[in-house]
């Protein structure tokens, strides 16, 4: 069986049209499935390549109807969603993949593997998106405790293929988006079916999806990537109005954001070709947090030792956002070693291997 990090090279070129020479097929499609970029595969299957065997097409394109069909009804509850919304005066702004349900045509609609709606509301009007959603008869599957430092909602209903994601606030912590200034800044309005929603610009869709994974979802710290959303990186530089290379280091603000961003550009580059400006790209830590990515894909047991390479950001961390997350006694600015829960938490995610994730 080819190396794992074989594998996502291979993975990445098939998510690009392009078929490898000589790939283990099972290990791609079993990447693909992991990572929940098999339908994307129909780009690679629908033109004529000798090289790709007929029943890993005949595979992808089962796939790829199936999730169609399934996207269909997600776009019918996300367009029900937004005008039950906007009748209390509520305009919901989409996010991540609510965002392509949108504004992709049905074909490319039917790529994106998902689980659930993600739409924001002001948090003045979080109690009456709710009520709204209610008289849809949606029920509350899970409510954030009110002293968490992020509000938000899982929303469900029986019939429904996926729950109704209802936040309050931009994903990961605030403290990335203090430069950006006010979401709704970065936001169009846009018609959804009936019902009309804010749909963000494609660059703020970028930085979003990369402040997602990189510290909500904690890549960042234990090395992994989502080649899903990296994917969504490359639609949204290709798309009509791209993404503003210039306007995107002015969000990344401070010294870790900017690590973070490099990071995600380089990997967007080495393994889909997009070509972005060098001096995004540049950096010692961010090219180590890639050569990191790689190396743990085809050794997954060095997970552990390399997680120490965290250490090499972690001071900017405690100085930059830490202050923010840490307001007794014990808060050192210029501590650089993680506390021990955080540690437990890391040493968890490092165990597990997470759906999506490489």
């Amino acid at each position: 069986m080819a190396f794992p990090s074989r594998n996502l090279v291979n993975l990445c070129r098939c998510l690009s049209g392009k078929a490898p020479d000589a790939p283990d097929w099972m290990a791609v499609l079993e990447l693909a499935n992991n990572t929940l970029t098999t339908p994307l595969l129909i780009d690679l299957v629908e033109q004529p390549n000798p090289l790709v065997p007929q029943d890993v097409k005949v595979f992808i394109r089962e796939v790829y109807r199936r999730n169609a069909l399934r996207n269909d009804r997600l776009r019918a509850q996300l367009e029900e969603a937004v005008a039950a919304l906007n009748e209390r005066n509520v305009m919901p702004v989409l996010l991540k993949g609510s965002a392509i349900l949108a504004t992709a045509v049905p074909e490319r609609r039917a790529t994106r593997i998902m689980s659930d709606l993600d739409i924001l509301v002001d948090p003045d009007q979080a109690e009456m998106a709710s009520r709204a959603l209610a008289d849809l008869d949606y029920q509350c599957h899970f409510r954030a405790p009110p002293e968490s430092r992020k509000q938000y909602s899982d929303l469900k209903r029986a019939h429904d293929v996926g729950m109704i994601d209802l936040h309050q606030a931009a994903p990961g912590p605030d403290y990335f988006y203090r430069a950006s200034g006010k979401l709704l800044a970065h936001c169009a309005p846009i018609s959804v079916g009936r019902g009309t929603a804010y749909l963000p610009t494609p660059t703020f869709q970028a930085f979003m999806l990369i402040i997602h994974d990189q510290f909500q979802d904690d890549d960042y710290w234990i090395g992994e990537i989502d080649v899903r959303h990296l994917v969504e990186l490359r639609d949204l530089a290709a798309s009509a109005e791209g993404i503003d290379w210039n306007r995107l280091t002015t969000f990344a603000s401070s010294r870790l954001a900017r690590n973070a961003v490099a990071k995600q550009l380089i990997a967007l580059e080495e393994l889909f070709g997009v070509v972005v400006p060098a001096e995004l790209r540049k950096g010692l830590i961010p090219r180590l947090q890639f050569k990191r990515l790689l190396l743990q894909s085809r050794f997954p047991v060095v997970r552990w030792p390399l997680l120490s390479i965290a250490l090499l950001d972690y001071g900017n961390y405690r100085r930059e956002l830490g202050a923010d997350y840490q307001s007794d006694a014990r808060r050192n600015k210029t501590l650089a070693l993680p506390r021990a829960d955080t540690l437990r938490h890391l040493f968890g995610l490092v165990r597990s291997r997470r759906i999506g994730k490489v």
